[in-house]
Protein backbone atom coordinates (compact mmCIF):
# COMPACT_ATOMS: atom_id res chain seq x y z
CA UNK A 1 0.00 0.00 0.00
CA UNK A 2 2.94 2.37 0.65
CA UNK A 3 4.37 1.91 -2.84
CA UNK A 4 0.90 2.35 -4.34
CA UNK A 5 0.32 5.58 -2.39
CA UNK A 6 3.62 7.03 -3.64
CA UNK A 7 2.77 6.16 -7.23
CA UNK A 8 -0.70 7.68 -6.95
CA UNK A 9 0.81 10.87 -5.53
CA UNK A 10 3.19 10.97 -8.49
CA UNK A 11 0.31 10.48 -10.94
CA UNK A 12 -1.88 13.32 -9.62
CA UNK A 13 -0.07 15.45 -7.01
CA UNK A 14 -2.23 18.52 -7.64
CA UNK A 15 -5.51 16.60 -7.30
CA UNK A 16 -4.48 14.71 -4.17
CA UNK A 17 -2.87 17.83 -2.67
CA UNK A 18 -0.25 15.74 -0.90
CA UNK A 19 0.59 13.06 1.65
CA UNK A 20 0.40 13.02 5.44
CA UNK A 21 3.28 10.71 6.41
CA UNK A 22 3.09 9.82 10.10
CA UNK A 23 6.38 8.22 11.11
CA UNK A 24 9.26 8.84 13.46
CA UNK A 25 12.67 9.50 12.01
CA UNK A 26 14.39 6.24 11.18
CA UNK A 27 15.49 3.87 8.44
CA UNK A 28 11.92 2.91 7.48
CA UNK A 29 10.94 6.50 6.83
CA UNK A 30 14.24 7.12 5.05
CA UNK A 31 13.37 4.39 2.57
CA UNK A 32 10.05 6.01 1.77
CA UNK A 33 11.64 9.43 1.39
CA UNK A 34 14.29 7.91 -0.87
CA UNK A 35 11.48 6.69 -3.11
CA UNK A 36 9.91 10.16 -3.12
CA UNK A 37 13.21 11.74 -4.12
CA UNK A 38 12.43 10.91 -7.77
CA UNK A 39 9.75 13.62 -7.66
CA UNK A 40 12.27 16.28 -6.62
CA UNK A 41 10.64 17.61 -3.43
CA UNK A 42 11.81 20.93 -1.99
CA UNK A 43 12.38 20.90 1.77
CA UNK A 44 10.43 23.22 4.02
CA UNK A 45 11.11 24.00 7.70
CA UNK A 46 8.27 24.71 10.16
CA UNK A 47 9.73 28.13 10.97
CA UNK A 48 10.51 29.23 7.43
CA UNK A 49 10.24 32.97 6.82
CA UNK A 50 7.38 34.60 4.94
CA UNK A 51 9.83 35.93 2.38
CA UNK A 52 11.04 32.43 1.50
CA UNK A 53 7.43 31.24 1.28
CA UNK A 54 5.81 34.02 -0.73
CA UNK A 55 8.79 35.70 -2.36
CA UNK A 56 10.33 39.09 -1.86
CA UNK A 57 13.05 41.45 -2.95
CA UNK A 58 16.27 40.06 -4.42
CA UNK A 59 18.71 42.17 -2.43
CA UNK A 60 21.87 41.58 -4.47
CA UNK A 61 20.12 42.17 -7.81
CA UNK A 62 18.41 45.29 -6.50
CA UNK A 63 21.67 46.79 -5.22
CA UNK A 64 23.40 45.95 -8.50
CA UNK A 65 20.75 47.48 -10.79
CA UNK A 66 19.36 50.19 -8.55
CA UNK A 67 15.83 49.01 -9.34
CA UNK A 68 13.49 46.70 -7.50
CA UNK A 69 14.17 43.04 -8.37
CA UNK A 70 12.00 40.26 -6.97
CA UNK A 71 12.55 36.53 -6.42
CA UNK A 72 9.78 33.92 -6.39
CA UNK A 73 8.75 32.15 -3.19
CA UNK A 74 8.33 28.44 -2.56
CA UNK A 75 4.53 28.69 -2.75
CA UNK A 76 4.66 30.35 -6.16
CA UNK A 77 6.41 27.41 -7.82
CA UNK A 78 4.46 24.25 -8.72
CA UNK A 79 5.83 20.98 -7.48
CA UNK A 80 6.21 18.96 -4.30
CA UNK A 81 7.10 20.48 -0.90
CA UNK A 82 8.42 18.36 1.98
CA UNK A 83 7.52 19.80 5.41
CA UNK A 84 9.77 18.41 8.14
CA UNK A 85 8.62 18.25 11.78
CA UNK A 86 5.07 18.93 10.65
CA UNK A 87 3.72 18.33 14.17
CA UNK A 88 5.45 21.60 15.18
CA UNK A 89 4.00 23.57 12.30
CA UNK A 90 2.78 26.94 13.69
CA UNK A 91 -0.79 28.02 12.86
CA UNK A 92 0.35 30.86 10.58
CA UNK A 93 2.36 28.55 8.35
CA UNK A 94 -0.45 25.98 8.30
CA UNK A 95 -2.89 28.63 7.07
CA UNK A 96 -0.51 29.85 4.37
CA UNK A 97 0.14 26.33 3.12
CA UNK A 98 -3.58 25.54 3.16
CA UNK A 99 -4.38 28.62 1.12
CA UNK A 100 -1.67 27.73 -1.40
CA UNK A 101 -3.07 24.21 -1.77
CA UNK A 102 -6.59 25.60 -2.29
CA UNK A 103 -5.45 27.82 -5.15
CA UNK A 104 -4.90 24.76 -7.36
CA UNK A 105 -1.54 25.94 -8.74
CA UNK A 106 0.00 22.49 -9.08
CA UNK A 107 1.43 22.54 -5.55
CA UNK A 108 1.48 19.42 -3.35
CA UNK A 109 2.77 18.84 0.18
CA UNK A 110 4.35 15.89 1.97
CA UNK A 111 3.95 16.49 5.72
CA UNK A 112 6.40 14.47 7.84
CA UNK A 113 4.61 14.04 11.16
CA UNK A 114 7.05 12.82 13.83
CA UNK A 115 4.54 12.92 16.70
CA UNK A 116 5.81 10.68 19.48
CA UNK A 117 2.93 11.02 21.98
CA UNK A 118 -0.84 11.17 21.98
CA UNK A 119 -2.10 14.70 21.57
CA UNK A 120 0.51 15.65 18.98
CA UNK A 121 -0.04 15.73 15.27
CA UNK A 122 -0.51 17.65 12.07
CA UNK A 123 -2.48 20.94 12.28
CA UNK A 124 -6.10 20.61 11.23
CA UNK A 125 -5.72 23.12 8.39
CA UNK A 126 -3.29 20.73 6.69
CA UNK A 127 -4.78 17.40 7.77
CA UNK A 128 -8.07 18.37 6.09
CA UNK A 129 -6.39 19.25 2.78
CA UNK A 130 -3.96 16.37 2.24
CA UNK A 131 -5.58 13.48 0.44
CA UNK A 132 -3.30 10.54 1.30
CA UNK A 133 -2.31 9.20 4.71
CA UNK A 134 0.34 6.64 5.66
CA UNK A 135 1.41 5.44 9.11
CA UNK A 136 4.85 3.81 9.08
CA UNK A 137 5.24 3.19 12.82
CA UNK A 138 3.73 -0.28 12.46
CA UNK A 139 6.37 -1.38 9.94
CA UNK A 140 9.62 -3.05 10.96
CA UNK A 141 12.82 -2.72 8.96
CA UNK A 142 12.67 -6.38 7.92
CA UNK A 143 9.21 -5.88 6.43
CA UNK A 144 10.33 -3.14 4.05
CA UNK A 145 12.32 -2.94 0.83
CA UNK A 146 13.82 -0.22 -1.30
CA UNK A 147 11.14 1.85 -3.04
CA UNK A 148 11.29 3.44 -6.45
CA UNK A 149 8.90 5.39 -8.69
CA UNK A 150 8.96 4.62 -12.41
CA UNK A 151 8.66 8.00 -14.10
CA UNK A 152 7.74 6.51 -17.54
CA UNK A 153 4.85 4.57 -16.01
CA UNK A 154 3.76 7.68 -14.11
CA UNK A 155 3.82 9.75 -17.30
CA UNK A 156 1.67 7.15 -19.09
CA UNK A 157 -0.83 7.13 -16.22
CA UNK A 158 -0.99 10.93 -16.26
CA UNK A 159 -1.93 10.80 -19.95
CA UNK A 160 -4.75 8.32 -19.22
CA UNK A 161 -5.94 10.35 -16.21
CA UNK A 162 -7.71 12.90 -18.39
CA UNK A 163 -9.96 10.25 -19.96
CA UNK A 164 -11.00 8.39 -16.77
CA UNK A 165 -14.80 8.54 -16.26
CA UNK A 166 -16.03 8.83 -12.66
CA UNK A 167 -19.60 7.55 -13.05
CA UNK A 168 -21.40 7.45 -9.69
CA UNK A 169 -18.16 7.36 -7.67
CA UNK A 170 -18.51 10.88 -6.25
CA UNK A 171 -21.99 10.27 -4.82
CA UNK A 172 -20.95 6.95 -3.31
CA UNK A 173 -17.85 8.42 -1.71
CA UNK A 174 -19.94 11.23 -0.24
CA UNK A 175 -22.30 8.66 1.33
CA UNK A 176 -19.40 6.69 2.81
CA UNK A 177 -17.90 9.88 4.25
CA UNK A 178 -21.22 10.71 5.89
CA UNK A 179 -21.42 7.19 7.38
CA UNK A 180 -17.95 7.65 8.89
CA UNK A 181 -18.85 11.02 10.41
CA UNK A 182 -16.46 12.97 8.17
CA UNK A 183 -17.89 16.49 7.98
CA UNK A 184 -15.32 17.96 5.60
CA UNK A 185 -16.48 18.44 2.02
CA UNK A 186 -12.89 18.15 0.81
CA UNK A 187 -12.63 14.49 1.84
CA UNK A 188 -14.92 13.03 -0.89
CA UNK A 189 -13.25 15.19 -3.55
CA UNK A 190 -9.78 14.04 -2.50
CA UNK A 191 -10.95 10.43 -2.41
CA UNK A 192 -12.41 10.86 -5.89
CA UNK A 193 -9.04 12.15 -7.13
CA UNK A 194 -7.39 9.10 -5.54
CA UNK A 195 -9.85 6.73 -7.23
CA UNK A 196 -9.29 8.39 -10.62
CA UNK A 197 -5.51 8.21 -10.19
CA UNK A 198 -5.75 4.50 -9.29
CA UNK A 199 -7.92 3.79 -12.32
CA UNK A 200 -5.43 5.60 -14.54
CA UNK A 201 -2.57 3.67 -12.93
CA UNK A 202 -4.35 0.39 -13.78
CA UNK A 203 -5.12 1.57 -17.29
CA UNK A 204 -8.91 1.40 -16.78
CA UNK A 205 -11.22 3.79 -18.66
CA UNK A 206 -13.51 4.42 -15.66
CA UNK A 207 -13.54 4.11 -11.86
CA UNK A 208 -14.27 0.60 -10.62
CA UNK A 209 -14.92 -0.93 -7.21
CA UNK A 210 -11.27 -1.71 -6.49
CA UNK A 211 -10.45 1.95 -7.14
CA UNK A 212 -13.02 3.00 -4.56
CA UNK A 213 -11.65 0.56 -2.00
CA UNK A 214 -8.14 1.95 -2.39
CA UNK A 215 -9.48 5.52 -2.19
CA UNK A 216 -11.41 5.03 1.05
CA UNK A 217 -8.48 3.16 2.63
CA UNK A 218 -5.96 5.89 1.84
CA UNK A 219 -8.18 8.99 2.20
CA UNK A 220 -10.92 8.17 4.75
CA UNK A 221 -9.32 5.90 7.36
CA UNK A 222 -7.49 8.61 9.31
CA UNK A 223 -10.39 11.07 9.09
CA UNK A 224 -13.10 8.71 10.36
CA UNK A 225 -14.82 9.88 13.52
CA UNK A 226 -16.81 6.70 14.14
CA UNK A 227 -17.84 3.50 12.43
CA UNK A 228 -21.58 2.78 11.99
CA UNK A 229 -23.01 -0.22 13.78
CA UNK A 230 -23.90 -3.22 11.69
CA UNK A 231 -27.44 -2.91 10.43
CA UNK A 232 -29.89 -5.47 11.89
CA UNK A 233 -31.05 -8.19 9.59
CA UNK A 234 -34.40 -7.65 7.98
CA UNK A 235 -36.69 -10.61 8.66
CA UNK A 236 -39.76 -9.27 6.95
CA UNK A 237 -40.08 -9.89 3.24
CA UNK A 238 -40.21 -6.60 1.33
CA UNK A 239 -43.50 -5.90 -0.46
CA UNK A 240 -43.73 -6.80 -4.10
CA UNK A 241 -43.66 -3.89 -6.54
CA UNK A 242 -46.88 -2.95 -8.31
CA UNK A 243 -47.70 -4.78 -11.52
CA UNK A 244 -47.44 -1.64 -13.61
CA UNK A 245 -43.91 -0.84 -12.37
CA UNK A 246 -41.65 -0.02 -15.39
CA UNK A 247 -38.95 -2.52 -16.28
CA UNK A 248 -36.27 0.20 -16.15
CA UNK A 249 -36.42 0.30 -12.36
CA UNK A 250 -35.69 -3.40 -12.21
CA UNK A 251 -32.68 -2.92 -14.40
CA UNK A 252 -31.47 -0.01 -12.26
CA UNK A 253 -31.84 -2.17 -9.18
CA UNK A 254 -29.76 -4.91 -10.78
CA UNK A 255 -27.05 -2.37 -11.55
CA UNK A 256 -27.07 -1.14 -7.96
CA UNK A 257 -26.91 -4.72 -6.66
CA UNK A 258 -23.85 -5.28 -8.83
CA UNK A 259 -22.01 -2.53 -6.96
CA UNK A 260 -20.19 -3.14 -3.70
CA UNK A 261 -22.41 -1.85 -0.84
CA UNK A 262 -21.21 1.12 1.17
CA UNK A 263 -20.75 -1.03 4.27
CA UNK A 264 -18.09 -3.05 2.44
CA UNK A 265 -16.26 0.18 1.62
CA UNK A 266 -16.50 1.09 5.31
CA UNK A 267 -14.95 -2.27 6.17
CA UNK A 268 -12.10 -1.40 3.82
CA UNK A 269 -11.57 1.75 5.87
CA UNK A 270 -11.61 -0.25 9.10
CA UNK A 271 -9.10 -2.76 7.73
CA UNK A 272 -6.71 0.03 6.71
CA UNK A 273 -6.46 1.39 10.27
CA UNK A 274 -3.53 0.17 12.39
CA UNK A 275 -4.52 -0.74 15.96
CA UNK A 276 -5.00 2.32 18.15
CA UNK A 277 -4.34 4.82 15.37
CA UNK A 278 -7.85 6.29 15.34
CA UNK A 279 -7.70 6.97 19.08
CA UNK A 280 -4.29 8.67 18.70
CA UNK A 281 -5.51 10.90 15.90
CA UNK A 282 -8.65 11.84 17.84
CA UNK A 283 -6.49 12.68 20.87
CA UNK A 284 -4.41 14.92 18.62
CA UNK A 285 -7.56 16.68 17.38
CA UNK A 286 -8.69 17.32 20.97
CA UNK A 287 -5.26 18.57 21.97
CA UNK A 288 -5.13 20.97 19.02
CA UNK A 289 -8.60 22.24 19.89
CA UNK A 290 -7.50 22.81 23.51
CA UNK A 291 -4.29 24.57 22.60
CA UNK A 292 -1.79 21.71 22.60
CA UNK A 293 0.33 20.15 25.32
CA UNK A 294 3.74 21.71 24.98
CA UNK A 295 5.52 22.91 28.07
CA UNK A 296 5.82 26.50 26.94
CA UNK A 297 3.81 29.21 28.63
CA UNK A 298 2.60 32.56 27.40
CA UNK A 299 4.16 34.12 24.32
CA UNK A 300 5.95 37.43 24.70
CA UNK A 301 8.00 39.73 22.52
CA UNK A 302 11.73 39.82 23.16
CA UNK A 303 14.69 41.79 21.80
CA UNK A 304 17.32 39.16 22.63
CA UNK A 305 16.17 35.56 22.21
CA UNK A 306 13.44 33.33 20.91
CA UNK A 307 12.00 32.57 17.48
CA UNK A 308 12.68 35.35 14.96
CA UNK A 309 9.75 37.60 14.01
CA UNK A 310 9.53 40.02 11.10
CA UNK A 311 11.56 43.14 11.86
CA UNK A 312 9.88 46.49 12.44
CA UNK A 313 10.92 50.15 12.02
CA UNK A 314 12.66 51.54 15.06
CA UNK A 315 15.77 53.06 16.57
CA UNK A 316 18.75 51.15 17.97
CA UNK A 317 19.45 51.34 21.68
CA UNK A 318 17.89 50.08 24.91
CA UNK A 319 18.67 46.51 23.95
CA UNK A 320 17.30 46.77 20.41
CA UNK A 321 19.50 45.44 17.63
CA UNK A 322 19.53 46.51 14.00
CA UNK A 323 18.48 43.97 11.41
CA UNK A 324 21.13 44.77 8.77
CA UNK A 325 19.65 42.66 5.99
CA UNK A 326 16.13 44.04 6.49
CA UNK A 327 17.53 47.58 6.59
CA UNK A 328 19.34 47.03 3.30
CA UNK A 329 16.21 45.60 1.73
CA UNK A 330 14.27 48.67 2.78
CA UNK A 331 16.85 51.11 1.42
CA UNK A 332 17.86 49.36 -1.82
CA UNK A 333 14.84 50.20 -4.04
CA UNK A 334 15.20 53.94 -3.29
CA UNK A 335 18.89 54.36 -4.20
CA UNK A 336 18.35 55.58 -7.78
CA UNK A 337 15.77 58.15 -6.67
CA UNK A 338 17.88 59.36 -3.74
CA UNK A 339 20.98 59.86 -5.89
CA UNK A 340 18.88 61.88 -8.35
CA UNK A 341 17.48 64.04 -5.51
CA UNK A 342 20.89 64.48 -3.84
CA UNK A 343 23.49 64.78 -6.62
CA UNK A 344 27.08 64.70 -5.56
CA UNK A 345 26.38 62.91 -2.28
CA UNK A 346 27.47 59.39 -1.59
CA UNK A 347 28.91 58.45 -4.94
CA UNK A 348 28.58 54.66 -5.17
CA UNK A 349 27.88 54.30 -1.46
CA UNK A 350 24.49 53.22 -0.14
CA UNK A 351 22.32 56.14 0.96
CA UNK A 352 20.43 55.32 4.17
CA UNK A 353 17.64 57.23 5.88
CA UNK A 354 16.46 56.91 9.49
CA UNK A 355 13.21 55.43 8.19
CA UNK A 356 15.17 52.56 6.64
CA UNK A 357 16.39 51.17 9.95
CA UNK A 358 14.74 47.90 10.98
CA UNK A 359 14.94 46.39 14.47
CA UNK A 360 15.20 42.67 15.20
CA UNK A 361 12.36 41.06 17.12
CA UNK A 362 11.92 37.64 18.67
CA UNK A 363 9.07 35.70 20.22
CA UNK A 364 9.95 34.04 23.50
CA UNK A 365 7.78 31.72 25.59
CA UNK A 366 7.69 31.70 29.35
CA UNK A 367 8.03 28.71 31.66
CA UNK A 368 4.92 27.63 33.53
CA UNK A 369 4.53 26.91 37.22
CA UNK A 370 1.64 25.15 38.95
CA UNK A 371 1.29 26.36 42.57
CA UNK A 372 -0.51 23.92 44.88
CA UNK A 373 -2.13 25.60 47.90
CA UNK A 374 -3.05 22.81 50.36
CA UNK A 375 -5.25 23.07 53.43
CA UNK A 376 -3.29 21.31 56.22
CA UNK A 377 -5.66 22.17 59.06
CA UNK A 378 -8.16 20.17 61.02
CA UNK A 379 -8.64 16.52 61.88
CA UNK A 380 -8.52 15.41 58.22
CA UNK A 381 -5.26 17.23 57.51
CA UNK A 382 -3.12 14.10 57.46
CA UNK A 383 -5.30 12.50 54.79
CA UNK A 384 -5.39 15.64 52.65
CA UNK A 385 -1.65 16.13 53.00
CA UNK A 386 -0.97 12.57 51.92
CA UNK A 387 -3.15 13.08 48.87
CA UNK A 388 -1.48 16.39 48.07
CA UNK A 389 2.02 14.93 48.46
CA UNK A 390 1.23 12.13 46.06
CA UNK A 391 -0.49 14.47 43.62
CA UNK A 392 2.44 16.90 43.62
CA UNK A 393 4.91 14.10 42.95
CA UNK A 394 2.78 12.74 40.08
CA UNK A 395 2.34 16.20 38.58
CA UNK A 396 6.07 16.85 38.94
CA UNK A 397 6.83 13.68 36.96
CA UNK A 398 4.65 15.05 34.15
CA UNK A 399 6.20 18.49 34.57
CA UNK A 400 9.67 17.08 33.98
CA UNK A 401 8.72 16.01 30.43
CA UNK A 402 6.63 19.15 29.83
CA UNK A 403 9.34 21.52 31.14
CA UNK A 404 7.00 22.93 33.82
CA UNK A 405 7.61 23.82 37.47
CA UNK A 406 5.67 22.91 40.63
CA UNK A 407 5.39 24.81 43.93
CA UNK A 408 3.65 23.92 47.20
CA UNK A 409 2.02 26.15 49.83
CA UNK A 410 0.54 24.67 53.03
CA UNK A 411 -1.63 26.63 55.47
CA UNK A 412 -2.53 25.74 59.04
CA UNK A 413 -2.58 27.31 62.49
CA UNK A 414 -1.92 31.03 62.26
CA UNK A 415 -0.52 31.35 58.73
CA UNK A 416 0.65 29.88 55.45
CA UNK A 417 4.09 28.62 54.48
CA UNK A 418 5.83 28.21 51.14
CA UNK A 419 7.03 24.64 51.59
CA UNK A 420 8.39 24.22 48.08
CA UNK A 421 9.44 27.11 45.84
CA UNK A 422 8.98 26.59 42.08
CA UNK A 423 11.08 23.54 41.26
CA UNK A 424 11.48 20.66 38.83
CA UNK A 425 13.65 18.55 41.12
CA UNK A 426 11.86 15.35 42.14
CA UNK A 427 14.41 14.60 44.87
CA UNK A 428 14.03 18.02 46.45
CA UNK A 429 10.24 17.75 46.28
CA UNK A 430 10.15 14.46 48.17
CA UNK A 431 12.53 15.80 50.80
CA UNK A 432 10.41 18.93 51.40
CA UNK A 433 7.14 16.98 51.47
CA UNK A 434 8.36 14.30 53.87
CA UNK A 435 8.22 16.44 57.02
CA UNK A 436 5.15 18.54 56.24
CA UNK A 437 3.03 18.77 59.47
CA UNK A 438 -0.74 19.10 59.79
CA UNK A 439 -3.51 20.18 62.18
CA UNK A 440 -4.78 23.43 63.67
CA UNK A 441 -6.97 26.29 62.45
CA UNK A 442 -7.62 27.37 58.84
CA UNK A 443 -5.92 30.67 57.86
CA UNK A 444 -7.45 30.81 54.37
CA UNK A 445 -6.79 34.57 53.83
CA UNK A 446 -3.08 34.08 54.57
CA UNK A 447 -2.96 31.23 52.07
CA UNK A 448 -4.57 33.38 49.37
CA UNK A 449 -2.20 36.24 50.13
CA UNK A 450 0.90 34.03 49.95
CA UNK A 451 -0.37 32.36 46.77
CA UNK A 452 -0.84 35.76 45.16
CA UNK A 453 2.63 36.87 46.21
CA UNK A 454 4.19 33.63 44.94
CA UNK A 455 2.39 33.97 41.61
CA UNK A 456 3.50 37.59 41.25
CA UNK A 457 7.07 36.62 42.09
CA UNK A 458 6.95 33.84 39.47
CA UNK A 459 5.71 36.36 36.92
CA UNK A 460 8.60 38.61 37.84
CA UNK A 461 10.96 35.76 36.96
CA UNK A 462 9.32 35.32 33.57
CA UNK A 463 6.99 32.40 34.44
CA UNK A 464 3.27 31.88 33.82
CA UNK A 465 1.69 30.85 37.16
CA UNK A 466 -1.46 28.80 37.76
CA UNK A 467 -2.97 28.33 41.24
CA UNK A 468 -4.57 25.07 42.44
CA UNK A 469 -6.32 25.30 45.85
CA UNK A 470 -7.18 22.13 47.83
CA UNK A 471 -9.39 23.08 50.76
CA UNK A 472 -12.79 22.63 52.40
CA UNK A 473 -13.24 26.42 52.48
CA UNK A 474 -13.94 26.86 56.21
CA UNK A 475 -11.51 29.69 56.94
CA UNK A 476 -11.57 30.93 60.54
CA UNK A 477 -8.36 32.98 60.95
CA UNK A 478 -8.28 36.53 59.55
CA UNK A 479 -5.22 38.30 58.19
CA UNK A 480 -4.62 40.06 61.50
CA UNK A 481 -4.44 36.67 63.28
CA UNK A 482 -7.79 36.94 65.04
CA UNK A 483 -10.15 33.95 65.20
CA UNK A 484 -13.04 35.61 63.34
CA UNK A 485 -14.90 33.69 60.61
CA UNK A 486 -16.69 36.78 59.26
CA UNK A 487 -13.50 38.82 59.02
CA UNK A 488 -11.70 35.83 57.49
CA UNK A 489 -14.38 35.56 54.79
CA UNK A 490 -14.11 39.29 54.01
CA UNK A 491 -10.30 39.11 53.76
CA UNK A 492 -10.53 36.03 51.56
CA UNK A 493 -12.99 37.71 49.20
CA UNK A 494 -10.80 40.81 48.90
CA UNK A 495 -7.67 38.82 48.02
CA UNK A 496 -9.65 36.58 45.64
CA UNK A 497 -10.77 39.64 43.70
CA UNK A 498 -7.15 40.81 43.57
CA UNK A 499 -6.12 37.45 42.07
CA UNK A 500 -8.86 37.82 39.45
CA UNK A 501 -7.84 41.41 38.70
CA UNK A 502 -4.28 40.31 37.97
CA UNK A 503 -5.51 37.65 35.55
CA UNK A 504 -3.93 34.67 37.35
CA UNK A 505 -5.58 31.37 36.30
CA UNK A 506 -6.85 29.41 39.28
CA UNK A 507 -8.53 26.13 40.16
CA UNK A 508 -10.34 25.38 43.44
CA UNK A 509 -10.77 21.73 44.50
CA UNK A 510 -13.42 21.26 47.21
CA UNK A 511 -12.18 18.33 49.32
CA UNK A 512 -15.07 18.35 51.80
CA UNK A 513 -17.58 15.52 51.88
CA UNK A 514 -20.34 17.90 50.84
CA UNK A 515 -19.71 20.84 48.48
CA UNK A 516 -19.53 24.13 50.39
CA UNK A 517 -21.37 27.20 49.04
CA UNK A 518 -18.60 29.39 50.50
CA UNK A 519 -16.11 27.88 48.08
CA UNK A 520 -18.46 28.41 45.13
CA UNK A 521 -18.68 32.10 46.05
CA UNK A 522 -14.92 32.34 46.57
CA UNK A 523 -14.12 30.72 43.23
CA UNK A 524 -16.54 33.06 41.48
CA UNK A 525 -14.79 36.05 43.02
CA UNK A 526 -11.45 34.60 41.93
CA UNK A 527 -12.83 33.75 38.46
CA UNK A 528 -11.56 30.25 39.09
CA UNK A 529 -12.88 26.83 38.14
CA UNK A 530 -14.47 24.94 41.04
CA UNK A 531 -14.31 21.14 41.21
CA UNK A 532 -16.07 19.12 43.91
CA UNK A 533 -13.82 16.14 44.63
CA UNK A 534 -14.54 14.36 47.93
CA UNK A 535 -12.49 11.34 49.02
CA UNK A 536 -9.86 11.89 46.33
CA UNK A 537 -6.66 9.87 46.32
CA UNK A 538 -3.38 11.12 44.90
CA UNK A 539 -3.78 9.56 41.45
CA UNK A 540 -7.37 10.70 40.90
CA UNK A 541 -6.50 14.15 42.24
CA UNK A 542 -3.56 14.44 39.83
CA UNK A 543 -5.67 13.24 36.90
CA UNK A 544 -8.51 15.63 37.73
CA UNK A 545 -6.23 18.65 38.07
CA UNK A 546 -4.47 17.75 34.80
CA UNK A 547 -7.80 17.39 32.98
CA UNK A 548 -9.18 20.62 34.41
CA UNK A 549 -6.08 22.55 33.43
CA UNK A 550 -6.17 21.27 29.87
CA UNK A 551 -4.28 17.98 29.92
CA UNK A 552 -0.63 17.06 30.14
CA UNK A 553 0.54 20.58 29.39
CA UNK A 554 -1.51 22.28 32.18
CA UNK A 555 -2.94 24.90 29.84
CA UNK A 556 -5.85 26.41 31.80
CA UNK A 557 -9.13 26.66 30.02
CA UNK A 558 -11.26 29.79 30.21
CA UNK A 559 -12.05 30.72 33.77
CA UNK A 560 -15.80 30.76 34.34
CA UNK A 561 -16.26 30.46 38.08
CA UNK A 562 -18.71 27.63 37.52
CA UNK A 563 -18.70 24.42 39.51
CA UNK A 564 -17.51 21.35 37.62
CA UNK A 565 -18.32 18.27 39.77
CA UNK A 566 -15.99 15.33 39.39
CA UNK A 567 -15.69 11.88 40.86
CA UNK A 568 -12.78 10.54 42.78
Amino acid sequence: MVVLALNLLAVDPAGLRGLWLRARAGPVRDRVLAGLSALGPRKLHPFVSDEALMGGMDLSATLATGEMQRHAGLLEQPGLLELTMAERCPPGLAVRLGQALDRDTGLALVALDEAAEDGEGLPRALADRLGLFLDLDTFAWGETADLSISLPLVAAAQTRLRQVAQGTAQARLARVAAELGIASLRAPLLALACARAHAAWRGAPEIAEEDLQVAVALCFAHKAVHFPEDAPEQEDTPPEPPQDQPDTEGRDQDERDAEIPEDMLIEAVRAALPPGLLAQLQAARLARAGGGNSGAGQQRKSMRRGRPLPSRPGKPGSGARVDVIATLRQAAPWQKMRRAMMPGRGGDRLLLMPSDIRIKRYQDQTDRVLIFVVDASGSAALARLAEAKGAVELMLAEAYSARDHVALIAFRGQGAELCLPPSRSLVQTKRRLAGLPGGGATPLPSALQLALATAEQARGHGMSPTLAFLTDGRGNIALDGSANRVRAAEDSAQIARAIAARGIPALVVDTSLRPKPQLAELSAQMRATLIALPRADARSLSATVSAALGGQGWIPFRRTGRCAPARA
